[in-house]
């Protein structure tokens, strides 16, 4: 399945969780990951399933003061 990572087109297996897909990002922790704008627990990653044109956000977090 075809999905977007940070408005990237990746493809997926068709029984690809949200896991998989930060798997296959290779985005450097820490992030907090958003699924079609909704974030999702990092505790619930294995557990999300995704589905074709699912939008996935990795967002860093800002440092500084």
């Amino acid at each position: 399945m075809k999905v977007l990572i940070n408005q990237t087109p990746c493809e997926l297996a068709a029984d690809a969780t949200l896991a998989q897909a930060v798997a296959a990002s290779q985005i450097p922790p820490p992030f907090a990951a958003a699924l079609n704008r909704q974030f999702v627990p990092k505790t619930q990653y294995a557990q999300t399933p995704l589905a074709e044109g699912d939008q996935i956000e990795l967002i860093a977090p800002l440092v500084g003061g």
